[in-house]
């Protein structure tokens, strides 16, 4: 029975989750999202390994861009969050061809902002590393990476939010294949894009973007295929392909929370790492590396928690709060369970794993430090996941991104700075505000879950 229902959920047996059992459901959707998750994070880890033998300034360089260019994650998950509340909602009221005109909707929304994004990165790539406190040979070695980074940007903002499409569909097959597609790309171009092959050098640096950037193109190209083709319950029909301003409002109305949420996360990473690049090179090199290391794990457990978003959306479509609810739970205490179980392993292979990364001993011993650190509030952070997503699901985007507010820009950030330079404990007291902060957001969170507003929200 286990491996059929395993059949079922990467080969993507459509199934209507307001009448299935909730274990099952949640198995059959967390299968996928998680491999789903597991694709990306690897996607950040593959291009750290690489990057990583080009020297701590190339280290530094993706450390930085990536902090500026969560900014155009933000759009993307933000938008996919609409995506998911929308169309997760409309496929429990059973109003597929709505869905479908939402989808559409969505590809325009996050094309047009994609093309503004990309033309300011690309402009303004060396004010954005010098900005974030880039040494002079850090932003000599980098402005190339990033402009293609940003240049790249619609990639990125059509594979998050046509993901969160499919997610919301119950068809996270298709967001599972999208990653396993791109990723293939990314594995196989990066080395030969960076390193070149035979007589031919290759493009250093720049290789790993161009890599990354194709491996998501091939992956949206999937997207559209299976959107147009008319073969599932989620399709875009001819009739489908017009501008729908009530649908924009709706779909800009719910992103907006989410961006929020990301955004007012992203500033708040992008200021920490503003101030460990206080510390220099090898400070940033370490932190970058155990900031990689961390997503391998938080995103499949973002993943799993993103089956109580989809429960949560069509079982409030489907009229069903209370199952909604149960979902909530079960699938919260399935990723307490896999976050308790790898911290264990980062608490006793914290500098092995470092130390697979990158062989310079300083930059292994910080990295270290920060996995050391920030897992022991890993539990915590396991509920606040499910219990963020369950917000998003039901189109409720805008309590976290005020308790974002309040946790990430109010504790987190003068946490950081105090722990640092006041107390001297540099980069060790950036690590602690991260574990803290992030710990006591899950208990805020979970608070305001329990107050039930979120049943009643409208999409």
């Amino acid at each position: 029975m286990t491996w059929q229902l395993i059949k079922d959920a990467i080969v993507g047996k459509e199934q209507d989750f307001t009448s299935l059992p909730l274990k099952t459901a949640i198995f059959v959707l967390a299968i996928p999202m998680i491999l789903e998750m597991m694709m990306e994070s690897l996607f950040a880890v593959v291009d750290i390994f690489f990057v990583a033998r080009l020297g701590e300034h190339a280290i530094a360089t993706v450390g930085l861009t990536e902090s500026v260019i969560v900014l155009v994650y933000a759009m993307g998950f933000g938008i996919s969050m609409a995506a998911t509340a929308l169309i997760s909602r409309r496929f429990g009221e059973k109003e597929y061809k709505e869905a479908g005109a939402a989808a559409f909707q969505l590809l325009v929304v996050g094309g047009v902002i994609s093309i503004f994004l990309g033309i300011i990165g690309w402009f303004s790539a060396p004010d954005i590393l010098a900005l974030m406190g880039a040494e002079p040979e850090v932003i000599k070695t980098g402005v190339s990476y990033t402009r293609i980074i940003f240049a790249g940007n619609t990639a990125i903002m059509l594979l998050f939010l046509l993901n969160g499409a499919f997610r919301g569909a119950g068809q996270a097959h298709h967001a599972m294949r999208t990653l396993w597609i791109a990723n293939g790309f990314n594995i196989v171009l990066d080395p030969l894009l960076i390193f070149g092959i035979g007589s031919w050098d290759g493009y250093g640096l720049e290789g790993a973007a161009i890599a990354t950037t194709m491996g998501r193109s091939f992956g949206v190209v999937y997207q559209l295929y299976h959107l147009f083709n008319g073969k599932h319950k989620l399709k875009i029909l001819r009739e489908n392909l017009h501008i729908n301003w009530e649908i924009i409002k709706k779909i800009m109305d719910i992103a907006l929370g989410g961006m929020g949420q990301f955004l007012i996360d992203s500033v708040s990473w992008i200021a920490l790492t503003r101030m460990v690049a206080e510390f220099g090179s090898t400070s940033l090199a370490g932190y970058t590396i155990c900031s990689r290391i961390l997503i391998f794990t938080i995103l499949p457990a973002w993943g799993l928690s993103g089956a109580a978003a989809t429960l949560v959306g069509q079982n409030l479509g489907a009229k069903q709060p209370q199952r909604a609810e149960q979902a909530v739970w079960l699938t919260a205490r399935y990723t307490v369970i896999f976050m308790a179980s790898v911290t264990g392993i980062y608490l006793l292979f914290s500098k092995e794993m470092a130390g697979f990364f990158t062989s310079i001993p300083a930059v292994q011993d910080i990295a270290a430090q920060g996995l050391w650190v920030i897992v022991i509030g890993y539990v915590f952070f396991a509920l606040g996941m499910v219990v963020t997503q369950a917000f998003n699901g039901a189109g409720d985007t805008r309590t976290p991104a005020w308790i974002n507010i309040g946790v990430l820009w109010f504790l987190e950030i003068p946490l950081a700075y105090v722990l640092a330079f006041p107390f001297g404990l540099a980069h060790l007291g950036i690590f602690i505000a991260i574990g803290f902060s992030h710990s006591f957001h899950a208990l805020v969170s979970f608070y305001f879950f329990r107050k039930g507003r979120w049943k009643t929200i409208q999409v």
